[in-house]
């Protein structure tokens, strides 16, 4: 039987009370499943952390002694028990180490999504699909009128630019994946990294998915026009409002963040609309709660076929 009140929000996030932990607080709590490592998913503080041995070494490389009292590493695909209920992290394809969260009571199964992605990406382990009675999806982009783009066509684009590139990117998932698509499909490019990003390239490297070939920036080399990709985290890029010598772009999935109207990098590391409809059809869900985004359009789509409820 389906618990409508299995999961809810409260001051510190998303609660279940049936297990006593909390999924991605908001707040430092007693426990917590932490579904992967970007920041506004895994907060520092809590005591008891259930995530996958990636999700725990970034935590640990951007926190320091305050990323958790105890990491419990779960590996995929393992059950294990939090309070009363039985928890499986299952490979969510958004970035290294994350995990979409499978929770097993009184014989019901609601599955968590965190961030995910459909899309290919070689520096991270690919989405793995389980069926569901509930799926709680995230709805960043739940909407008809959202389709991302083919990334490799999106990062094809460079190749048009003979001038050194700056391009600015998350440090953490979003940089791997252009290293890698830029040492792939643009090779003549020289890729050059922000020093924030090589300690994050190399837990990437240490746990089996080397983003591609990169160097550490060098003044002197930016000096000089020979096709160079600087990438470089946002509050970098904001600093070099006013450089010279190179053409400027923001690799994102939202076009508020593209910065010039002749180039764009629309290249997003969640679901689009087509994306959500696919998933729903492989998990097989009785119901369908949503949550990071707008449900609205999802709960037209299905009207009385599944049941879709708005959690925020």
């Amino acid at each position: 039987m389906i618990l409508d009140d299995f999961v809810s929000f409260d001051e510190k996030g998303l609660y279940c009370k049936y297990g006593d932990f909390y999924i991605d607080p908001q707040l430092p709590v007693k426990t917590a499943v932490i579904s992967h490592a970007h920041a506004d998913h895994a907060i520092s503080g809590n005591n008891n952390v259930y995530c996958t041995r990636a999700t725990a070494s970034i935590m640990q490389l951007r926190y320091d002694r305050t990323a958790a009292k105890v990491f419990n590493i779960a590996a995929f695909n393992q059950p294990f028990e939090v309070g009363r209920v039985t928890v499986t992290l299952i490979p969510a394809g958004h970035m290294l180490g994350s995990a979409q969260i499978l929770m097993e009571y009184d014989g019901a199964r609601y599955l968590y999504t965190g961030d995910y992605k459909l899309q290919p990406d070689a520096t991270c382990e690919p989405i793995e699909w389980v069926t569901t009675d509930v799926l709680i999806t995230e709805s960043t982009f739940a909407n008809p009128a959202v389709i991302h783009p083919d990334p490799v066509s999106e990062i094809r684009k460079i190749n048009d630019i003979k001038s050194n590139i700056l391009l600015g990117a998350y440090a953490l998932g979003k940089s791997q994946r252009l290293i890698n698509l830029i040492t792939e499909h643009a090779p003549q490019k020289k890729i050059l990294v922000h020093h924030k990003i090589m300690p994050i390239n190399a837990i990437y490297e240490k746990m089996g998915f080397p983003p591609g070939k990169y160097q550490i920036y060098g003044r002197k080399l930016m000096k000089v026009q020979d096709e160079f990709v600087y990438i470089v985290p946002p509050f970098t890029f904001d600093s070099y409002i006013r450089a010279t010598g190179v053409k400027r772009l923001f690799a994102s999935g939202w076009k508020n963040l593209q910065v010039n109207n002749q180039d764009t990098l629309f290249i997003s590391d969640h679901v689009d609309w087509n994306d959500i409809l696919q998933t729903i059809a492989n998990t097989k869900p009785k119901q369908v709660w949503t949550l990071h985004g707008k449900g609205e359009y999802l709960k037209a789509y299905f009207k009385d076929d599944i049941f879709v409820k708005i959690l925020n």
